[in-house]
């Protein structure tokens, strides 16, 4: 009878063990910084709880906070795309501004409401077409055509206002930001914000745009052998970015009342910044919508506190750089450990 042969000593038989999917580690990755946003911007409540009780935790505060970060918001969910694919669209805060004073001026105002919104939506989409054909048919550095974009539409925005504020006189566009148009508090401008985030994070994360917006960014001349349309895909994100500044830029137009060739001031630093320190990755590749609000509603928050506080704008930058400098080290190292 054949006996049984035993292992040599000092051998383990080992049992291969079923290696995690790649997904639950980015995931992880993902809670990580999203918790670690959320951690800084309670304790930046925190800090204006204390050093404003009365004015910082006041509803109509809160609402001006959210209502302030409605406008960048918008914005920054079209730069989330953009970077996403790799590329960079300097020229969003000068297309505000085109957009808004095009919208207000004496003749687009006599068609009302919907001309005004009609206006600021297809110049900012006109703007994206520019940047998209430069970029993606022209051959065209984004910092270049962007860059390019940003001077031109400033300049048109000063020709078209020469220099003074446009006042709107349109009620129903007035009226959206009155208290009495607030929806169980709510105002209409971040109920907009709201659906375009849901918009944009269901795009990004759930459906083939998503998914080639990532595959660009990560490598795009695999996703052109994987029978992507590169030069498409990147047209069809800058006219998304376009869009994201047209709305953006009637939303302003209800906040202020106004347009003004001098709207949307530094909003490329800012929503760049925002969608960076978000977990947004600046050479491509990988975005996240969430992230983006997160730091668009940490940057807005350090704002309406040194302003509370009436502390100088130059402090406010520094910390500004602070907490950037800060989010990015911490992800690094996050990235690191999981």
């Amino acid at each position: 009878m054949t006996q049984p042969v035993s292992p040599p000593r000092g051998s383990t038989d080992k049992v291969p063990q079923a290696q995690p999917p790649a997904w639950r580690g980015l995931m992880a990755r993902a809670d990580v910084r999203t918790l670690s946003l959320l951690g800084v911007l309670a304790v930046l409540v925190l800090i204006g709880g204390i050093t404003k009780p009365d004015e910082f935790l006041d509803t109509r505060n809160l609402q001006l906070v959210l209502t302030q970060a409605s406008v960048i918001g918008v914005v920054t969910v079209g730069m989330t795309f953009v970077i996403t694919s790799g590329g960079i669209d300097l020229s969003v805060g000068a297309i505000v501004a085109l957009a808004s004073v095009w919208a207000t001026t004496v003749a687009t105002q006599e068609y009302g409401f919907g001309g005004i919104l009609f206006t600021a939506v297809v110049v900012g989409v006109g703007c994206g077409l520019v940047n998209g054909l430069l970029i993606a048919y022209g051959g065209m550095v984004p910092f270049i055509a962007t860059l390019a974009m940003l001077a031109s539409a400033r300049g048109l925005a000063l020709q078209i206002t020469d220099g003074r504020t446009q006042i709107v006189t349109v009620p129903s566009v007035l009226d959206l930001g009155e208290r009495d148009a607030y929806v169980l508090g709510v105002p209409p401008l971040v109920l907009v914000f709201a659906v375009v985030t849901v918009i944009g994070w269901l795009v990004l994360n759930r459906t083939t745009f998503g998914r080639r917006t990532v595959a660009v960014g990560g490598n795009a001349e695999a996703a052109r052998l994987a029978g992507i349309d590169v030069r498409r895909q990147r047209l069809y994100l800058y006219l998304l970015s376009g869009l994201c500044c047209g709305i953006a830029a009637f939303l302003l137009i209800v906040l202020s009342g106004s347009g003004q060739n001098t709207n949307g001031n530094l909003y490329e630093l800012d929503a760049i910044a925002a969608a960076i320190i978000g977990g947004t990755l600046l050479s491509g590749g990988r975005g996240t919508i969430t992230g983006s609000v997160l730091g668009v509603l940490i940057f807005t928050t350090i704002t309406n506190i040194f302003a509370l506080n009436n502390l100088q704008s130059d402090v406010q930058q520094i910390a500004k750089g602070a907490i950037i400098v800060a989010a990015v080290l911490v992800q690094r190292r996050t990235a690191s450990t999981t």
